[in-house]
């Protein structure tokens, strides 16, 4: 009688078939910068290259700024899965059917990048600056990252971009740095402002109005550079108390440089 074939197996202890059984793809966060094409990382280039499936977040009908980004790397359309929002600004972010259709929109989306990833694809998530900077990445992130190999890419963020363009040195010496969403009252914006040395007060749109007051009651209103589509087509940078209109893009800041220690 024959003597069987020796069975093979990897450092694991496992079979070629038993390794391909569990293996899974890898979940990237891929952090697409401010908006230049050029301010992508090396990392961020052979992810976007390689990876089957390719995620991106819009709006319907448009195809969403980190996707935009990605127009000088991506050419085959059949890697693309985008992901359409519910609701972007038709509905305050603390309305309930916000927050209800939010969630069941992350869900989903979760359930269909699992299938991907069960099956041995990798998936890289693109994210506007970088992925753990108010990303939504965040929220898919934290819906897998307990199932399946997770890398984050970080990439160049929009305010670090929008105070390069501007020219303006955002902190001195022991400045204190605070970043505010626009999205909040008006009097915890003046108090958080009147608390710090610099600032960065994102997601302006249609709180500009509110920003403006709140930078004034603060007496930091000489000091606000506002920027609008830093490093991407349309830049805009003027000093806020120069700009006659309330009108700004979601795609828009306000800086507060700092004044501290100068040696």
């Amino acid at each position: 009688m024959e003597s069987a074939e020796p069975i093979l197996r990897d450092a694991a202890g496992e079979t070629p078939s038993q390794a391909a059984a569990v293996a899974t793809g890898t979940l990237y966060g891929v952090g697409m910068g401010p908006g230049e094409p050029d301010y992508l990382t090396v990392r961020a280039v052979r992810v976007l290259e390689r990876a089957p499936v390719l995620v991106h977040f819009c709006k319907k009908g448009r195809r969403g700024n980190a996707r935009t980004i990605a127009d000088a790397i991506l050419r085959d359309p059949a890697r693309e899965f985008p992901l359409v929002y519910p609701y972007t600004t038709e509905l305050p972010p603390d309305h309930p059917d916000y927050v209800s259709a939010l969630a069941a929109f992350y869900e989903d989306a979760a359930a269909s990048l699992a299938d991907h990833l069960g099956a041995g694809r990798d998936v890289a998530i693109l994210s506007e600056g970088d992925p753990f900077f108010y990303g939504s990445f965040m929220h898919l992130w934290r819906r897998l990252k307990d199932r399946f190999p997770v890398e984050v890419v970080p990439g160049v963020t929009g305010m670090s971009g929008c105070w390069t363009r501007a020219g303006t040195p955002i902190t001195w010496g022991d400045d204190v740095l605070t970043i505010l969403p626009a999205t909040l009252s008006s009097a915890t914006l003046a108090e958080r402002l009147r608390g710090t040395d610099a600032a960065v007060v994102m997601k302006l749109g249609r709180h500009l109005p509110k920003v403006r007051a709140a930078l004034a009651e603060a007496g930091l209103l000489e000091r606000a550079v506002y920027v609008e589509r830093g490093t991407m087509a349309g830049e805009r940078v003027v000093p806020l108390r120069e700009k006659a209109d309330d009108v700004a893009p979601y795609f828009s800041m306000v800086l507060v440089p700092g004044e501290g220690r100068r040696p």
